[in-house]
């Protein structure tokens, strides 16, 4: 089958679904992961098909699709565990700040959090905050909100009003997705804008992220690439992605 040939197949495949998933794409076609990753991208610049975390949408069908926080901690948590392991050379010394984004990724981040050092932390996530409230190391700092039931994120004018009097050390965010183009991005409008203003208070920003995120745009970008300083993510990363989020003036940190 020629590019076009599959191309047109994929397309067909995603209308008639609603959805697809780079996997099921790679099975169904015979090819590789990196090659239907391809074809996306060629039909998601055609305007026929948009991609998104891990698949890819009808143009006309982009909306807020997002899985909850149940079924997102069980996915790739292998990839997440050792992102996490890797995160933990660079917390910050005895009296630094630093900003914990909700999310599966972050969680597992807030996990590793050493002891041996005294560290205030900012985090508008309930299982976050929950799992440092009795560490005797942390000053902890939980955003108010409307908590959303799907991520267990605090969102809305009161968490937005905290984080804009706030200058950290350094901010782990997770996205959805990651792309040169559309910078790191997300399903909920609200959310986006807590990771917005998250990234703006932080002097340092890393994103923790699985490679199925990486060249991945989802609906709304909440940060530029270049506001990114560092990416852990994993081993299946592609060369290409790669280096071209090096090229942009990000670090790519392999776990």
């Amino acid at each position: 089958m020629y590019a076009e040939e599959r191309q047109q197949a994929i397309a067909t495949l995603v209308m008639s679904r609603g959805r697809a998933s780079v996997a099921e794409l790679a099975q169904a076609y015979d090819v590789t992961t990196e090659t239907v990753r391809r074809d996306l991208a060629v039909l998601d610049k055609a305007g026929v098909v948009r991609r998104v975390h891990g698949g890819a949408v009808p143009a006309r069908a982009l909306h807020l699709v997002e899985a909850g926080v149940g079924e997102r901690d069980t996915t790739r948590a292998v990839q997440k565990d050792a992102i996490a392991a890797a995160a933990v050379d660079f917390f910050p010394l005895t009296g630094a700040s630093v900003l914990l984004d909700a999310g599966t990724t972050t969680a597992r981040v807030a996990a590793q959090l050493p002891t041996d050092r005294e560290l205030t932390i900012v985090t508008n996530s309930v299982p976050i905050a929950g799992h440092l409230a009795t560490m005797p190391t942390v000053t902890l700092q939980l955003l108010g909100g409307r908590v959303r039931g799907l991520t267990q994120a605090a969102v809305g004018e009161q968490s937005l009003r905290v984080l804009d009097t706030l200058r950290v050390d350094i901010a782990f965010i997770g996205t959805n997705a990651i792309s040169v183009r559309h910078g790191l991005s997300t399903p909920d409008t609200e959310e986006a804008a807590v990771k917005r203003a998250m990234v703006q208070a932080a002097n340092y920003v890393v994103v923790v992220a699985d490679s199925a995120k990486v060249g991945e745009e989802d609906f709304v970008s909440f940060a530029p690439i270049d506001s990114v300083d560092t990416l852990i993510t994993d081993s299946e990363i592609s060369d290409p992605d790669r280096t071209l989020l090096t090229e942009h003036g990000v670090e790519v940190v392999i776990a």
